[in-house]
């Protein structure tokens, strides 16, 4: 198979899959989901750290070479100051869209805009997601293989929540469905620029890697592991540990398999 052609594959599959999944995750009983969702999350918690520390910088590292692992480190910091900006900005057009609204239309509308709102920015992250997973399969096949998982691992609880607020903005679940899984393509696009940009500067790789790093700690850091806090009783954190080691173990293990 060529890079390309795993680069689309990948793409379409970290993507689509993970929006058909959470389609699934959807149509079970509330509290189904809800007993179920804090052990997605903790497993997406581990297998992106594990993803980022044990798998990306360790080849961006690799890639830059010993006298440039000073750039790596830089880019890293760069990537999270990057998605930390990148969330400040969503965040504002959100408050900021919701005060306008709130001010001079009705409450659906509101609902509808924020509906709009968060495919767009839905859109936005599934295409630097493609730009990652092109990085990582530019660098290495399997490299390629854990980080499309472990983004797809990310996306399936990201992606209920994107079906919980097109419900709640008056969405049927048919287009709600439509709506995520032609969101979730664009990381296909993603993956093409990714291909055609880094691959004709393969030097740009390894700092790629670091911002592909950065993405998926940022994530698992910023967004993920705070709402594991939510919850502080003994059986909770002893369950919530439990599936973050399971994700780091199943990277380790995929690891262990390439090398």
């Amino acid at each position: 198979m060529s890079t390309l052609a795993a680069i689309l594959l990948f793409t379409l599959l970290s993507g689509v899959l993970s929006a058909l999944l959470a389609a699934i995750f959807l149509w079970l009983p509330q509290g189904r989901r809800d007993r179920a969702m804090p052990q997605m999350v903790s497993f997406a918690t581990g297998t992106l750290l594990a993803t980022a520390l044990l798998a990306l910088v360790p080849h961006a590292m690799s890639g830059a070479g010993p006298f440039k692992v000073h750039e790596v480190g830089v880019a890293l910091l760069a990537g999270i100051a990057l998605f930390f900006l990148l969330e400040k900005f969503l965040l504002w057009r959100h408050c900021h869209t919701e005060a306008v609204e709130d001010a001079h239309t009705h409450e659906h509308h509101r609902r509808e805009a924020s509906g709009w709102l968060t495919m767009v920015g839905d859109g936005v992250h599934n295409f630097i997601d493609g730009v990652l997973i092109a990085a990582a399969f530019l660098t290495d096949f399997h490299l390629g293989v854990v980080t499309a998982l472990a983004i797809m691992a990310h996306e399936i609880p990201q992606e209920v929540g994107n079906f919980a607020v097109l419900l709640h903005a008056g969405f049927s679940r048919r287009k709600a469905l439509l709506w995520n899984v032609l969101s979730s393509l664009t990381a296909v696009l993603g993956g093409l620029v990714g291909w055609w940009a880094l691959g004709a500067a393969l030097q740009w790789v390894p700092y790629a890697l670091a911002v592909a790093a950065a993405s998926l700690l940022y994530v698992a850091v910023a967004d993920l592991i705070p709402s594991l806090h939510r919850r502080t009783d003994l059986r909770a954190s002893a369950v919530q540990i439990v599936w973050i080691g399971i994700g780091i173990g199943l990277v380790m293990f995929a690891e262990s398999q390439v090398h």
